[in-house]
């Protein structure tokens, strides 16, 4: 089956470093193999200026800052295939000033940023200790599916293939 992305960086211009589209395909296709996912799937990843990603924080959080992603689910229970998952939203400029700060590639911080915005569209939550626990135990799988160390480590130790 298919994973069907709508990529949109077009607000970014050159200030920002993002990851291609190739490379986010196969993030999410690690992802959606890891997980079992047999089903079509289509989804909306866009990258946003810290402008935008306030205002959506403050309007859907309640938070004025700008965060690193925010996950918009489908809620429409759509028949056929593939299935709507919804829209990721990632602020490029958090993204990159958190991989830097926290002493991390920027690809595997990238990558962690998205495999969390995709479990997220699949209803995974970090908001009770036992729902994080899951979510970060899955993330730390398919990034080490993806030869990516744990986001989760004080000292991201690096994946031995």
């Amino acid at each position: 089956m298919s994973l069907t992305i709508d990529y949109q960086t077009e607000e970014l211009g050159n200030d920002e470093r993002f990851p291609s589209e190739k490379r986010l395909q196969r993030w999410l296709e690690t992802a959606r193999a890891t997980l079992a996912i047999e089903e079509a799937l289509e989804l909306t990843i866009r990258l946003v200026d810290n402008d935008e990603m306030q205002e959506l924080n403050r309007e859907y959080r309640g938070k004025d800052y700008p965060t690193n992603v925010l996950s918009f689910p489908c809620d429409w229970d759509l028949p056929e295939e593939p299935r709507l998952l919804g829209d990721v939203v990632i602020a490029a400029a958090v993204v990159n000033r958190e991989a830097k700060e926290q002493k991390k590639t920027m690809e595997a911080h990238w990558a962690h940023i998205v495999i969390h915005g995709f479990l997220h569209l699949l209803g995974y939550d970090h908001i009770e200790d036992a729902d994080a626990e899951k979510m970060e135990n899955t993330e730390r799988n398919i990034l080490a599916q993806l030869g990516y160390a744990d986001p989760y480590a004080e000292t991201p130790a690096p994946v031995e293939s």
